[in-house]
C-alpha cells in the first residue's frame, strides 16, 4: 500500500508548519488526507493572506500546485514568504517515483474514511495543533472529524503526533500534554533549534517539518542533522 498520512490543521499559529508539511510529504510520494478546522481557515487568511473555501476546497488554496502554476511570480512570491521553497529537490535524501496526491476532509463530515479504524493508514499529524483540539482528544469530548481521526490513531496504537504552538503554557495545557504522552501520541512542539546554520525563516520551519518526518519515518534531507 502507497504510504498516506492523516494532516489536520486546527486554529493556532504557524499554518506554514502545515503547508510545508504537506509540500515535503507529497514530493516524498505519500498520500496525503487533509482536514482543516474552521479557525484555522481564519489563521490562513491572517498568516499567509490564504482564502482557504473549506466547501470547496482546492490544493492550490495552500500553495500546493502543478509545475505550472508554480512558475508564477505572485505564487512564488507568497511561497517565498510562507518559507516554503518552490523547489522540492532538496527535501528528500532518496529517490521516489510520482509525487503523492492530497484529498481532501471536510472537518465535519464523519463519513469520510480517516473517521474509521477500518481505513489504514500510516500517521496522522495535527500541525498546528491548538490547545482546545488536544484538550477535546485526551478528554474523549471531540466535536469533529479531527477529533474523531485523532482518536481512531490513539485506539488503532497507531502514530499520531501533535505539534503545538503556543506560549506561555498554563498548567492545564501541561496536563493535557501529559495526558496525550501518556496515551501515546507525541508531543512535538513548534520549538526550531538554531544549530543546524539557520540563514532563513525557512530553515526553521523546515527543522519543526524535519523532526516530524523523522517521527513518521518518511526519509528527507530538509536539515544538517547534528554531527554530520
Amino acid at each position: 500500500m502507497k504510504r498516506r498520512f492523516v494532516v489536520a490543521v486546527t486554529g493556532a499559529s504557524g499554518v506554514t508548519y502545515a503547508v510545508r508539511l504537506v509540500d515535503v510529504l507529497l514530493a516524498a510520494g505519500c498520500d496525503v488526507h487533509l482536514t482543516i478546522s474552521s479557525a484555522a481557515r481564519s489563521i490562513f487568511k491572517q498568516e499567509l493572506d490564504l482564502t482557504v473555501d473549506l466547501d470547496k476546497f482546492n490544493p492550490s488554496m495552500l500553495l500546493l500546485g502543478t509545475p505550472a502554476s508554480l512558475a508564477d511570480p505572485k505564487l512564488q512570491y507568497v511561497r517565498q514568504l510562507a518559507g516554503i521553497s518552490s523547489e522540492s529537490s532538496n527535501v528528500l535524501s532518496v529517490a521516489t517515483g510520482e509525487p503523492g496526491q492530497v484529498r481532501y476532509h471536510h472537518y465535519r463530515d464523519y463519513q469520510a474514511p480517516i473517521a474509521s479504524g477500518s481505513f489504514r493508514t500510516h500517521g496522522m499529524v495535527i500541525c498546528p495543533c491548538s490547545c482546545g483540539t488536544l484538550s477535546a482528544i485526551v478528554h474523549g469530548s471531540g466535536t469533529n472529524l479531527i477529533h474523531r481521526a485523532a482518536e481512531v490513531h490513539l485506539k488503532e496504537r497507531r502514530t499520531l503526533i501533535v505539534v503545538p504552538r503556543e506560549t506561555p503554557l498554563s498548567i492545564v495545557q501541561l496536563r493535557n500534554f501529559t495526558r496525550a504522552a501518556e496515551a501515546g501520541a507525541v508531543v512535538l512542539p513548534a520549538m526550531p533549534g538554531f544549530y543546524h546554520g539557520v540563514t532563513s525563516i525557512q530553515d526553521l520551519i523546515d527543522f519543526i517539518v524535519g523532526r516530524i518526518c523523522d517521527h513518521l519515518g518518511v526519509e528527507h534531507g530538509l536539515v544538517r542533522r547534528w554531527g554530520s
